[in-house]
């Protein structure tokens, strides 16, 4: 693991039950997540995810990529294409930083309208060591 490391391209199908899954189990009960004739009346051309949901994916994205023992430090992120129902979201990663067992991803998630999210993600590994040594991550997917 060193700076520049590409995390594998993780697509996620944005489908109506995700987005209204995603928005009960944070507890957003905005109608623009659950509910398609008043997201239109809003102005919208369908419900969108939430920022909770994309939140929760973003993370998942990187533990999976890590394995189990990781631990997020921090997720900043910032919304930006809505994720509407039919399209895909597509998450890309790449390692910014290196500091003992703590690595930070620069994270992009695009959709067919553009980037849907974009931040950065701190993470702790067991085992990880700093740029100067070896990079050991248990349980992680390569």
């Amino acid at each position: 693991m060193k700076v520049g490391d590409e995390l594998p391209v993780l697509e996620i199908p944005v489908t109506r039950t995700l987005i209204v899954a995603g928005a009960v189990a944070s507890r957003d009960y905005q109608d623009v997540h659950h509910d398609a004739v008043l997201a239109r009346e809003k102005g919208s051309p369908d419900i969108f995810m939430n920022i909770l949901t994309t939140n929760g994916l973003v993370g998942r994205y990187i533990t999976d990529h890590f394995g189990p023992a990781a631990r997020l430090r921090s997720v900043r992120i910032r919304l930006g294409a809505p994720n509407y129902p039919g399209d895909t979201m597509t998450l890309t990663g790449t390692v910014t930083a290196v500091e003992g067992d703590v690595a930070e991803v620069r994270v992009v998630g695009a959709n067919g309208l553009g980037h849907h999210v974009t931040g950065t993600v701190r993470v702790a590994v067991p085992g990880l060591v700093g740029s100067a040594g070896h990079h050991v991550l248990p349980g992680a997917r390569s």
